[in-house]
């Protein structure tokens, strides 16, 4: 399906999928679609904690891809799971997934999963987002804020941007979710 033709169907269905958000049990109800393509579900990680991040190519903490690329090459063996979602909700970002997905493995050498660009403020929020802010991680008010969802998929803890993700609170909460 075009890009733009992607877009608009995944933008008329994010009503839709509100009340599917509201009756989430867990973050493993959730799907995003890959940047790559084809669909990438959050059930695949299910038993793992999440570090689910909404990440811009053109912004002030963009460099933080680095230190998530870290985390993952370090915590990935113990189970966690980073997870990319591009966002131009703060309009630092490029439409096309294959540019972003061409910029992080160029730049930052990214191999965490990443998921297609999607929305994750607001009315048109992607579903997981809404959830997670209800759950206890409060909306996204930036790039690259940070949720971090326990091994069971119901609990989540948000870390705003300014957080780096080598910060002191930030690792003692992924190590106490990997316990």
């Amino acid at each position: 399906m075009a890009e733009i033709g992607r877009r608009a169907v995944l933008a008329a269905s994010g009503a839709a999928l509100a009340p599917f958000a509201a009756r989430a049990q867990s973050a493993a109800d959730f799907r995003f679609e890959d940047i790559a393509g084809g669909p990438l579900p959050l059930s695949r990680f299910a038993g793992r904690p999440l570090l689910v991040v909404n990440t811009a190519s053109f912004c002030g903490f963009t460099r933080q891809y680095e230190g998530l690329q870290a985390l993952h090459e370090r915590l990935s063996p113990r189970g966690l799971v980073v997870l990319g979602v591009p966002s131009n909700d703060f309009g630092q970002e490029s439409e096309r997934a294959a540019t972003i997905k061409d910029f992080c493995e160029a730049t930052f050498g990214v191999a965490f999963p990443m998921a297609a660009p999607e929305h994750v403020t607001g009315a048109r929020a992607h579903p997981f987002f809404a959830w997670a802010a209800r759950q206890g991680g409060g909306p996204p008010r930036w790039n690259f804020h940070k949720y971090l969802v326990s091994r069971d998929g119901q609990r989540v803890r948000g870390f705003p941007s300014a957080v780096e993700p080598d910060a002191p609170e930030l690792t003692r909460a992924i190590e106490a979710a990997l316990g």
